[in-house]
């Protein structure tokens, strides 16, 4: 039976702090966005000392950080991701233990199923590239499929398995993360809206905020699927649209299935309360929007490669965004305040396939309810990868948005090499991830290998 009540973030988590503290009057730099980017930025800048400041204007992994699937995965990435994900494997795997917080992390494998001969030569690629870079994928026939996914094998024909991929909770991760940041010293403000930024002769000098200035030379903004929209009141152009996915999860069932598994119908996760994250493994939602016309063009590829998964709608959302000042006083309310989470509905129609035949997918699962439902809204680049980038224009602005449903995994190692490109101590090539890529000739390449 489903349950069509979203997720009640709120009740889990929110800092504080905006009661108990005014916001300082300076800082070395403000972060834009407490979700799994932002909080991990603000951690690795605290841990190097460096006075940094989390203005977040809901509250702490209230948006898609805490709202995705919780995989932890380089398997199936874009090449242009896998070195950042490799790093992110090695900080999850010690994260919990630096932090002294729980992340929820396991390194339970990530399984992707192929139901035929097609399929399975479509992970060719990823095999490749796997080889590449010294990462163990195994292919697995139909006995090692019984032994890694139970009675679910018998539908599929093979499948391939990287067993050094993870799973973690992404509010209760995030959580701890933000939370270690503040023990170093990082000042983390919710309820907090950031309207915009003020320059000086041309030069970044603070930011404003619904309770004030912060004087600073460095911003970053990582505000998920508002970074396009916050940005171009800056004369910024980012192409970035918004795609909606539903998820839901189980109540506590015992099976044997520990770690993600990938199937075009329905996808699952071992949650750390015995139940079971699960998603359609091949639908999102998209509300046609005039982002959408105006970055169509950039996202022809993206649209022919992902045409089977998306359903395109047309409605409410297209003129409630027309209709949203392009620019606006920074003495006044804005819609950061007005909207302070993105809480969109779940589709209906997903969550009564999912329940319909999860049972049917995963007869472990046959006794699995669907206790609680939620979506989130995933904001993706044309070509599927991040940007991590500063700002020409504006120096002392940095972009770190654009993560394209991968985030949560990647989050650690984006902000550790993040806080080291704010730090002019870059150990990662991050050229692939410039915003300019979009603007400067380059074709937009897709390489997702899954």
């Amino acid at each position: 039976m489903i349950d069509n009540h979203n997720q009640n973030v709120s009740s889990i988590w929110n800092f504080k702090q905006k009661k108990l503290h005014q916001l300082p009057s300076v800082a070395d730099v403000v972060i834009i966005g407490g979700g799994i980017i932002g909080v991990s930025t603000a951690y690795f800048l605290a841990k190097s000392g460096v006075n940094v400041c989390l203005c977040e204007k809901g509250f702490i992994s209230g948006e898609q950080s805490g709202r995705n699937w919780g995989w932890v995965r380089v398997q199936g990435r874009d090449e242009r991701e896998v070195p950042l994900m490799l790093r992110s494997l090695e900080l999850w795997r010690g994260l919990s233990d630096e932090i002294q917080g729980d992340t929820g992390y396991k390194e339970s494998g990530c399984l992707y199923s192929a139901y035929n001969h097609n399929e399975m030569d479509s992970y060719d690629s990823w095999l490749k590239l796997a080889k590449k870079y010294d990462i163990k994928t195994d292919v697995l026939n139909k006995t090692d499929l019984e032994k890694e996914a139970g009675q679910v094998a018998k539908r599929w024909i093979g499948g391939i398995i990287t067993k050094t991929d993870g799973r973690a909770e992404p509010h209760q991760a995030t959580i701890s993360i933000a939370k270690a940041a503040q023990n170093l010293g990082a000042k983390i403000f919710t309820n907090t809206a950031v309207r915009g930024i003020e320059k000086t002769a041309g030069n970044l000098s603070a930011v404003i905020t619904e309770d004030g200035p912060i004087k600073t030379s460095t911003v970053i903004c990582a505000a998920g699927a508002w970074s396009s929209y916050f940005c171009r009141s800056l004369g910024i152009t980012v192409p970035q649209l918004q795609v909606k996915g539903t998820v839901a999860r189980t109540n506590p069932i015992k099976s044997p299935i520990k770690g993600n598994i990938f199937d075009k119908n329905i996808s699952i996760r071992k949650r750390e309360d015995g139940g079971y994250t699960v998603a359609h493994g091949a639908i999102l939602d998209h509300s046609i929007t005039p982002s959408t016309i105006y970055f169509g063009p950039k996202y022809i590829k993206a649209l022919m490669r992902e045409f089977n998964v998306l359903r395109i709608s047309f409605g409410k959302d297209f003129f409630d965004h027309l209709l949203r000042p392009k620019s606006w006083d920074l003495d006044s309310t804005t819609i950061f305040e007005r909207i302070r989470t993105l809480d969109p509905s779940p589709n209906m129609k997903v969550l009564k396939k999912i329940d319909k035949n999860i049972g049917k997918i995963y007869p472990e699962l046959k006794n699995a309810e669907i206790i609680e439902s939620w979506a989130g809204m995933v904001e993706t680049t044309p070509d599927v990868i991040p940007i991590i980038s500063e700002i020409e224009s504006i120096p002392g602005f940095m972009l770190a948005t654009g993560f394209s449903g991968h985030g949560f995994g990647i989050g650690p190692a984006a902000g550790e090499a993040i806080s080291n490109m704010v730090q002019n101590r870059t150990t990662m090539n991050m050229e692939d991830f410039k915003l300019t890529r979009f603007f400067d000739g380059s074709a937009i390449t897709m390489d997702a290998h899954i």
